[in-house]
């Protein structure tokens, strides 16, 4: 059974930085591409960035040189380093891995940017 757990959310000021992280298990987590998305209030979920098996990085403009993504194959952990958060960062950040044909979603971490 595929299994993402996020953690590391909180509440924070402006400009402020957060790692979360996402605990996989139930698939081969070394070959598999992850991503992070996020939803905020009202809004479509979004992509923020994805790695690929090899560390490949791929950003959402909106975030690029401010997030870095990153993972662990030997814990099975991918992170989301956030820097210099703004307020319109404030979302549920949800980890996402395509694995045994299905998409999988973690439940989401909550980052909440006041100004």
């Amino acid at each position: 059974q595929v299994q993402l757990v996020e953690s590391g959310g909180g509440l924070l000021q402006a400009v402020g930085s957060l790692r979360v992280s996402c605990a996989a298990s139930g698939f081969i987590f070394s070959i598999t591409a992850m991503g992070w998305y996020r939803q905020a209030p009202g809004k479509q979920r979004e992509l923020v960035a994805t790695i690929t098996s090899s560390g490949s990085t791929n950003y959402a403009d909106s975030v690029k040189g401010r997030f870095t993504i990153s993972r662990d194959n030997a814990k099975n952990t991918m992170y989301l380093q956030m820097n210099s958060l703004k307020p319109e960062d404030t979302a549920v950040y949800y980890c996402n891995a395509p694995a045994w044909g299905n998409d999988h979603w973690g439940q989401g971490t909550q980052v909440t940017v006041s100004s």
